[in-house]
């Protein structure tokens, strides 16, 4: 017996899969591809909710996934979460919501604002999202979905946490894919993250220290479906970082990441209607670049939302 079907096992599907079984449900993840081969896996996965919407409930969503977060960094060789200090390059509260002043130890200097934050080995958290999932009961499948009506013939309750996949299977025609380029180098010795973004500019500056190098960014480009890297925006981003730290310009490049966000027009969409033959649709999608940054909360209010 099944009770609830997450459909897409990205950090959206699995945490929302974690939240219903560890609730008592019997869940199972239907997923097109293993997890490390999502969106989420190439994620730089800094916890800030930057360029997603609605504003009115992101901060609460946010909030509420700060605080596992903080916990889950008590052990982050098993959950992939540690606490690491930062700045946000010309940043300041006055131009952020009322959820920035609860950030414990934020800052405003010079160069922007001060702030120990969550940074996620995506790779990591999310075997350990399944290990955790398995441990209450739920399982991952390897299924492709068609229609939700797949899934409503094996369970009274359906979530769809497909990200670009909503586009077709609502469908949805305001999801759009934002294309984001990372590139990997030996860390020179940076043990702090940094970012500097302009919500009107595709293209942003960040690096953050990951266990498997240093992470460098990125870009934003809007309906731009290429996932394999491109050299020039390689170099591009190598040149932003080292601007900031100089010594980034001779570290050795290992690796390039390209992932394709899942933005929607109007922004997250959580909220659910019938399923054909009586059953509940639960949507929880449209997270775009910030899907870590609000997973708990949205995860939690799915949920609710199930019944």
């Amino acid at each position: 017996m099944t009770d609830v079907i997450v459909v897409g096992g990205g950090v959206i599907g699995l945490t929302t899969a974690v939240v219903l079984a560890e609730s008592g449900r019997r869940v199972r993840v239907w997923s097109r591809e293993p997890a490390a081969e999502t969106t989420s896996a190439v994620a730089g996965a800094l916890w800030w909710p930057y360029r997603i919407e609605p504003a009115g409930l992101v901060g609460d969503w946010a909030l509420t996934t700060l605080r596992v977060y903080e916990e889950l960094a008590a052990a982050p060789g098993e959950t992939g979460v540690r606490l690491v200090a930062g700045v946000h390059g010309g940043e300041r509260f006055a131009g952020l919501g009322p959820w920035a002043r609860q950030l414990g130890d934020a800052a405003e200097e010079a160069a922007g604002l001060r702030v120990t934050l969550p940074l996620l080995d995506m790779p990591v958290h999310l075997r350990w999202l399944e290990r955790r999932l398995a441990a209450a009961g739920g399982t991952v499948e390897r299924r492709t979905v068609t229609g939700f009506g797949q899934a409503a013939a094996e369970a009274p309750a359906v979530v769809n946490c497909t990200g670009l996949g909503a586009r077709e299977l609502v469908p949805d025609a305001g999801m759009r894919p934002v294309r984001g380029q990372l590139t990997v180098v030996e860390n020179p010795g940076i043990d702090e993250w940094f970012t500097r973004a302009d919500p009107a500019s595709s293209t942003t500056t960040y690096f953050f220290p990951q266990p498997g190098g240093l992470v460098l960014g990125g870009t934003a480009d809007v309906d731009d479906r290429r996932t394999e890297p491109d050299p020039r925006t390689a170099q591009e981003i190598v040149a932003r970082c080292a601007r900031v730290r100089p010594e980034i310009a001779g570290a050795r490049i290992i690796g390039h990441r390209v992932g394709l966000r899942p933005a929607r027009d109007g922004g997250v969409r959580v909220e659910a209607g019938p399923l054909p033959g009586g059953g509940r649709l639960v949507h929880n999608y449209g997270h775009g670049g910030a899907g870590v940054t609000v997973a708990w909360g949205c995860a939690r209010e799915a949920a609710r939302l199930v019944g």
